[in-house]
């Protein structure tokens, strides 16, 4: 039934390259699918990608949904067959609705029924779109939002720590400046020991020198 449906909405296999990242068995979990005999709800506008290719997966629950809400007798879905096997005679596109519009009459529906089954349909997907939006929403939160806010803390953690390493590099650079004011006081400081003992010594000398010689003197003059 499935491969019939696919036929008739002529949805050709695609590849997994497309495919939505959001679980199957996330949607499978929410709430079941239409009930048969509940009346169709106007389905709410749905965003619609440009240029994405459709996913198989989700292609087959969709198709899958509808095939579990068929409605019994000659409905949208036997209406739809109709169409697509006047799709070989030559005709114009009202002329094969107004065909099939009479088919359908002889096998005891009317175009009000058909209508009716149509919408019906549009409901049961609309649903799973729902329940699609649902568990997608849950996966954005989890896969993007929670990240997105881990980013944020790891970026105040990144400030937080370049704040300290500015500040050390700060104080690093303070101590640098006491060290090179030490340097210059060590080396005036040094610089004026010198200096001083300098001083002393010569005249030390002074004195010192002039008493040997006095004391050479005496000593040769005894």
């Amino acid at each position: 039934m499935l491969k019939k449906l696919k036929g008739l909405f002529v949805v050709e296999e695609e590849s997994d390259k497309a495919e939505s990242q959001v679980k199957e068995e996330t949607t499978s979990k929410e709430a079941p699918s239409q009930s048969k005999d509940q009346p169709a709800a106007q389905p709410a506008e749905v965003p619609r990608p440009e240029g994405a290719q459709p996913s198989e997966r989700f292609v087959n629950k969709l198709l899958g949904a509808i095939e579990e809400n068929n409605l019994k007798g000659f409905d949208y879905l036997e209406f739809k067959q109709a169409l697509q096997n006047l799709d070989s005679v030559a005709m114009d596109e009202p002329t094969r609705y107004q065909s099939a519009m009479a088919m359908a009459k002889t096998m005891g529906t009317t175009p009000e029924a058909l209508i009716k089954s149509a919408e019906h349909y549009i409901a049961v997907l609309s649903k799973e779109e729902a329940k699609f939006r649902t568990a997608f929403e849950s996966q954005q939160k989890n896969r993007v939002q929670e990240r997105s806010q881990a980013k944020e803390s790891y970026a105040s953690g990144i400030e937080q720590r370049k704040k300290k390493i500015a500040e050390l590099e700060a104080e690093i650079k303070a101590l640098e400046d006491k060290q090179e004011k030490l340097k210059l006081d060590i080396a005036q400081a040094s610089a004026k020991v010198n200096a001083t003992k300098d001083g002393f010594y010569s005249a030390y000398h002074i004195v010192v020198d002039q008493i040997k010689a006095d004391l050479d003197m005496m000593k040769q003059n005894a």
